[in-house]
């Protein structure tokens, strides 16, 4: 029987599990932070409104994404020990 497409045995940090927590991190608080900024600034066309969303959103997806990569290496130390 073939090996299921699912299955993986990453070396190091499995990316797939890093981008997958990224992105829900990201939307559940990342996407109501965005939200609270966007009160305080005039976004009255919609090029403002996408401006504003790539300026602000952006760096909260990165700083998400790097948060939960330092975690997954972290957590991977913590298992070789």
């Amino acid at each position: 029987m073939p090996e299921r497409v699912e299955t993986t045995d990453p070396e190091g940090v499995d990316y797939g599990w890093v981008m997958q927590v990224t992105f829900v991190t990201t939307i559940l608080v990342g996407a109501p932070l965005v939200a609270l900024a966007s009160m305080t600034v005039d976004l009255s066309t919609w090029t403002e409104r996408a401006t504003f969303a790539i300026q602000v959103g952006a760096p909260v997806w990165f700083l998400t994404a790097i948060a939960v990569f330092a975690y997954a290496k972290y957590a991977q130390a913590q298992d070789h020990d």
